[in-house]
């Protein structure tokens, strides 16, 4: 039986995991290899804290996640494709590696947070698109 996401060291397993899933992926690798060239030492850091806090409200994360990936929209499209691979693999390694309330909650808040960004990223499209 695998266990619950239970701290900060189980949430880095997590993101580490995952990001090593995403920097291999045929669909959204090259976004964060090639268009964004992200720094990773200073990126998953910023993951573990964004979700720390998002699991077990330490505070610990001070950010805009949606004005980053407005930007990335910008200099990229986005499109659902990418978010629902993100999703993927985020809950896949999720289930690999937990089992439990956290871990539940943790693929919850993942599909939550792409669900909006999809909303306000795809809404602003649409509003340029207006003719006025």
């Amino acid at each position: 039986m695998k266990k619950d996401i239970e701290n900060k060291k189980d949430v880095e397993l997590l993101v580490n995991t995952f990001y090593d899933k995403v920097k291999n992926d045929t669909i959204i690798g090259y976004i964060f290899t090639d268009v964004v060239k992200v720094n990773w030492e200073k990126h998953l850091p910023v993951m573990y804290n964004f979700w720390e806090n998002t699991l077990f409200y330490t505070g610990s994360y001070e950010g805009n996640p949606m004005e980053l990936h407005k930007h990335l929209h910008r200099l990229m499209p986005l499109t659902q494709e990418h978010f629902a691979q993100w999703n993927h693999l985020f809950s896949t390694t999720v289930n690999e590696l937990f089992e439990g309330a956290i871990a539940d909650l943790a693929k919850q808040r993942a599909i939550s947070i792409s669900t909006v960004m999809q909303i306000k990223i795809f809404k602003e499209d649409s509003s340029h698109d207006k003719v006025f």
